[in-house]
């Protein structure tokens, strides 16, 4: 009784199994794809070249299913079926890969292409290097396979014989504020489908041709570059004023607000010089030696895209309201004790009230002392402790730029941002006191008194 019953459980068993495999093998599109996976269903499977290098045989029937090749058979890309099997050499899996590639192009001949033309070359484009093998999808299904190719050391050659390398790593791609883009985003017109072949003259003229992208995202800001200092240098030949990807790079751009260290730093690959006094100043030692994100770097003054001529009147003019934007903040002055007064105390000092008049005329271009007349521009010092005496030694000499007589003593009568007391100026404290005093005095008794004529007048009538 045992036995039978062991009997039908096995029989039951193999019925099973076999009614599996059959569905199985109904579910794939052809006989001779059911009698391949018979072999190569078997995740063991392998194949060792030359150079001891092992290439995995097993091919997954889900994944086969879902490729855009599910309906030819095997026969069809790799030349051979079951029945005719010949055992094959290959030196390594390189080779092997780039043999079988020579199927695609039966069907996908695409001569006109970069990666045909690139075939024969020695860092050779093989098709399953971007597409895959047994796991092709359409073109619209397919994500970015650019780093088939772009992942190894390539390069394009310019017609002056310069070369350009064009490999990108997916670690800087995934650091990038555009990890969210596919290639083709910003490569327009390029795609696994599409690679047109493009020449260029040199390296600065792709770079430049390629900045164009960036306007088709970032619209506002490429029409505020019209309006800057270095669009007005690219039109005049200077083809050396930067671009969007001199500053801001190309896959590995980072967050224009996050660090201002990068931000100073791409300034200087091109004002070296500037860069090494600014450094030296009061604000840049705060940036370089504490990373202080509240001090003032190149794009805070000269702002990012529509940089102005510094050596412009309107320009000028608008240094007192550039610097206000953070010696008037009172949150930020706070943190460091500065007075918020300085803007206020300026404008109502003869220089910047004279100031605010021109800006007012189309076509005032004297200049009248602003803030870097008197405290410097790239080379900004303390004006308390060891530094106070060096920016004493400056402002006389900055003095005489408009005053050709100033004396050594000149400075010292200088009041400008300090309101008088007792101590400090002590003439002029009492005379702003008499004058606080006297003045309401005087139009009070004036007030007074013509009442009094009114009183009068109307008492005698």
């Amino acid at each position: 009784m045992l036995n039978r019953s062991a009997f039908f459980l096995l029989a039951s068993f193999c019925i099973v199994v076999a009614f599996s495999f059959e569905c199985h093998a109904a579910s794939l599109p052809n006989e001779e794809t059911a009698v391949c996976l018979g072999c190569h269903d078997n995740r063991e499977m392998s194949l060792t070249f030359k150079n001891g290098e092992k290439l995995p045989l097993y091919v997954d029937s889900n994944t086969l299913l879902g490729s855009a090749h599910k309906n030819l058979g095997c026969s069809g890309c790799h030349g051979f079926s079951a029945t005719d099997h010949p055992k094959r050499q290959f030196k390594n899996r390189r080779s092997f890969t780039i043999s079988i590639s020579e199927s695609c192009r039966q069907c996908h001949s695409f001569k006109k292409g970069i990666h045909y033309r690139m075939v024969n070359m020695l860092t050779q484009v093989v098709c399953a290097d971007c597409h895959g093998s047994h796991s092709i999808k359409p073109v619209k299904e397919s994500g970015d396979s650019c780093f088939g190719c772009h992942k190894y050391g390539i390069s394009v050659t310019f017609k002056n014989g310069s070369r350009q390398s064009l490999e990108v790593t997916e670690e800087a791609l995934k650091n990038s504020v555009h990890n969210k883009l596919r290639c083709a985003d910003c490569h327009f017109g390029f795609s696994s489908k599409e690679h047109p072949e493009r020449n260029f003259q040199d390296k600065r003229n792709f770079t430049i041709i390629t900045s164009e992208t960036c306007r088709r995202c970032h619209f506002d800001k490429y029409t505020k570059t019209l309006e800057g200092i270095h669009f007005n240098m690219l039109l005049k030949g200077h083809l050396e004023a930067p671009v969007c990807v001199d500053c801001h790079g190309s896959h590995t751009i980072g967050s224009g607000t996050k660090e201002k260290i990068r931000s100073a730093q791409r300034c200087q690959t091109c004002h070296q010089d500037i860069y090494s006094i600014y450094s030296m100043s009061v604000h840049g030692k705060s940036l370089l030696s504490t990373h202080n994100q509240d001090v003032p770097v190149c794009s805070d003054c000269h702002r990012a895209h529509d940089i102005s001529d510094p050596r412009m009147a309107d320009f000028r003019n608008n240094i007192p309201q550039m610097c206000s934007n953070c010696h008037a903040n009172e949150e930020l002055m706070r943190r460091y004790g500065l007075s918020t007064a300085v803007l206020q105390s300026y404008l109502e000092d003869f220089h910047g009230v004279t100031v605010s008049y021109y800006k007012k005329q189309k076509n005032a271009v004297r200049h009248i002392a602003v803030c870097t007349d008197c405290h410097g521009i790239h080379d900004i010092t303390r004006t308390k402790g060891p530094d106070a005496s060096i920016v004493k030694a400056n402002l006389i000499r900055r003095c005489r730029k408009c005053h050709a007589g100033a004396s050594e003593s000149f400075p010292d009568s200088w009041i400008s941002h300090y309101e008088p007391n007792f101590k400090r100026a002590p003439l002029v404290y009492v005379i702003n006191l008499i004058y606080m005093i006297f003045i309401p005095f005087m139009i009070v008794g004036l007030v007074l008194q013509i009442i009094l004529h009114i009183w009068r007048y109307a008492v005698n009538r």
